[in-house]
């Protein structure tokens, strides 16, 4: 497995001493800004342009990126684990997730050589931010109905449609966009991928108010007639589900370690004022009403790290089908923890737990968004259910 050391039969399963460094330096970096100063940009409707800016400057932004295109060259799993730290010290960046891995990963393996050239180290340095739009209205998880097409015309291309739950349009430069364009050869569509710009004529957005409090916002894009030149589109437009699959992987690992790191953080406050809330002359934490729930959720999260850490090796390795199983059962797995951890946090601290101060009450509604995206609980299910345990398709 990449990022681990086997040396004899009896050594514990670790990550590489260099993937290890990696974390704690993140940590103490993502540490200095923290909880505080990104739910004040939250509230304040502000971005976390100090932070991301500094990650970029400690090379953190890119380590997915391969050298000679700026990035320091390792996988998956290293990204991840930024992330993750980055998370656990109360400042996750969701913007990893979109441009770094998904982006980054689909023009790092399918983009020509001046694509690469291109987008890549500014991506690396984050000096230059790419949205990703996929999800429609009407099409749910079902990506066969996205209905956003493309048109030759020309040398170029012309994109209409819609997308919808798209994050951090405001902040991205470009966006990377899943559309659908007529076979020559079939006459049916196909999924090619474009770079839009996002100050393209014809391009607008509108913003989608939630209920949790987030630096980064939620879009619906409107594609009124687009026009793009020829290079904007990424890779071979007749390898369409190739490339995308390139990238929904590494979307679902980082949504992993979003949330694992999400649930790291809640659990360590709560087992933080459970060693010193007192009450009854003895720590919270001595009774088992307290106890047990956090040592349940310490076990669900350190099983679902571990589903994370297989599925970046495999996805590093090349094992794209591998990959698939282990990173939507990471994903699924991540989500539930979240979910579990923050509610325990919540009801360790009491009404405590609710003010807005603590920020556990907020991260309880976004911790459910792992749940939910980039691809449902269910939806994972049945997919396990159909590709590992070879149950008849259920959809």
């Amino acid at each position: 497995m990449t990022g681990t050391t086997a040396t004899t039969a009896s050594t514990a399963f670790t990550e590489s001493e260099e993937r290890q460094e990696l974390r704690k330096a993140v940590f103490a970096l993502a540490s200095k800004y923290g909880h505080e100063y990104v739910a004040e940009k939250a509230r304040t409707g502000g971005k976390t342009t100090e932070l991301w800016e500094d990650m970029g400057r400690h090379g953190f932004l890119g380590v997915n990126i391969a050298e000679e295109h700026g990035g320091g060259g390792g996988g998956i799993g290293d990204l991840a684990a930024v992330l993750e730290e980055a998370a656990a010290a109360g400042a996750p960046m969701l913007m990893m997730v979109v441009s770094q891995a998904i982006c980054g990963s689909v023009i790092g393996r399918f983009g020509t050589d001046e694509q690469k050239k291109r987008w890549l180290p500014a991506i690396a340095s984050g000096d230059y931010t790419m949205a990703f739009a996929i999800t429609e209205a009407d099409a749910g998880s079902n990506s066969h109905n996205i209905t956003t097409t493309a048109t030759k015309d020309g040398d170029g291309w012309v994109l209409k449609g819609q997308k919808t739950w798209i994050s951090g349009v405001d902040e991205a430069q470009g966006i990377l966009v899943v559309s659908r364009a007529a076979d020559a050869r079939t006459g049916k569509l196909k999924p090619c991928l474009f770079v839009v710009p996002t100050d393209a004529p014809g391009l607008e957005k509108q913003p989608l108010e939630m209920t949790f409090d987030a630096p980064e916002k939620q879009w619906t894009l409107f594609f009124d007639d687009v026009r793009l030149p020829a290079d904007a589109l990424v890779g071979d437009e007749d390898a369409g589900l190739l490339q995308l699959f390139a990238g929904l992987n590494p979307e679902r690992i980082m949504g992993a370690a979003y949330s694992n790191g999400m649930s790291r953080f809640a659990l360590a406050k709560a087992v933080e004022y459970a060693r010193t809330r007192t009450v009854w002359k003895a720590p919270i934490g001595t009774h088992q009403g307290i106890a047990h729930p956090l040592a349940k959720v310490k076990i669900e999260l350190e099983q679902s790290r571990l589903l994370q850490q297989k599925a970046a090796a495999l996805y590093d390795a090349g094992d794209d089908m591998g990959a698939g199983e282990y990173a939507n059962m990471a994903k699924y797995a991540a989500g539930e923890v979240a979910c579990n951890a923050t509610d325990v946090a919540v009801h360790t601290h009491g009404g405590s737990g609710l003010t807005r101060e603590l920020g556990l009450a907020n991260m309880l509604v976004a911790a459910r968004l792992g749940r939910i995206a980039p691809v449902s609980r269910e939806m994972i299910l049945n997919f396990v259910a159909m590709h590992s345990l070879g149950l008849p398709k259920s959809y």
